[in-house]
């Protein structure tokens, strides 16, 4: 059966389709800027967190070895060093090498003697990997607040 004179419509005009889009970029440009900071905050967070549990086996493993020298890398927490003997060692002092990066994929840093902490400081370099910085590429250290 047809109907003579009318006409069914499907579908949107290119009007429509226009002020939609338009409609869903305002709202985009409006919420990605606050959701994107919060990324920011929340690997900041993280960060601290794991520069923290990264202090705590590097005290355990302080208790069991003893003080590395000045300019050890974090890397003792993980892998025996060949100063220190098989007997003392204990480890590893975390579950994976994966642990010793931070949320933006660059190597904590272990600070002896600490400039923060009295004996060492555990250093994450923020997002752009260098010193100093503010923001998300602020350094974080294990004890600042």
């Amino acid at each position: 059966m047809k109907r003579s004179g009318t006409i069914i419509r499907r579908g949107f005009t290119i009007i429509e389709v226009i002020v939609i889009v338009v409609i869903l970029g305002i709202i985009a440009a409006v919420i990605a800027p606050r959701f994107l900071s919060r990324v920011g905050q929340s690997r900041i967070a993280v960060a601290k967190s794991n520069a923290e549990s990264l202090a705590r086996a590097m005290s355990g493993y302080i208790l069991d070895c003893g003080m590395p020298e000045s300019g050890a890398v974090i890397t003792i927490l993980f892998e025996r060093p060949a100063a220190v003997s098989e007997s003392a060692w204990k480890g590893p002092y975390v579950n994976n090498p994966d642990e010793l990066r931070d949320p933006w994929g660059n190597e904590y840093q272990l600070v002896i003697p600490g400039q923060v902490n009295v004996d060492f400081d555990i250093v994450s370099l923020g997002a752009d990997g260098q010193q100093g910085g503010e923001g998300e590429n602020a350094d974080i250290v294990n004890g600042k607040r």
